[in-house]
């Protein structure tokens, strides 16, 4: 990942409603929410929302699918394990064995089981 590309996703990020919204999702994993019913969780205006969600999708992080009227959003979950590969990649100086959280938190990523 780049530099230009995590930059992106933490500002996508930055904004306390963006960030819910995509802890929301993570937690809903493959089958997503339609943005009714992320409004009604987070309990935000559905106009307010359009705009998070908005900047979500363009930075990567949320997909967006039409369903009938209603617009599923579903976390992406490979571009977050990529964004926490980057950050860790250096982790203890290039000898990830010894970060035992790090392989822990990964595996748990790369299984989607955590």
């Amino acid at each position: 990942m780049e530099t230009k590309t995590a930059t992106a996703i933490f500002e996508s990020l930055s904004s306390g409603w963006r960030l819910e919204a995509f802890r929301l999702l993570v937690r809903k994993g493959p089958e997503g929410m339609v943005a009714g019913d992320i409004a009604a969780a987070l309990d935000i205006a559905p106009s307010s929302l359009s705009f998070h969600l908005k900047a979500l999708t363009h930075a990567g992080m949320v997909s967006v699918e039409q369903e009938g009227r209603f617009l599923r959003y579903r976390a992406n979950l490979a571009l977050m394990a990529d964004l926490i590969a980057y950050l860790t990649a250096e982790c203890c100086a290039g000898v990830p064995g010894q970060c035992a959280e790090v392989a822990d938190a990964k595996a748990c990523i790369d299984k989607l089981a955590c």
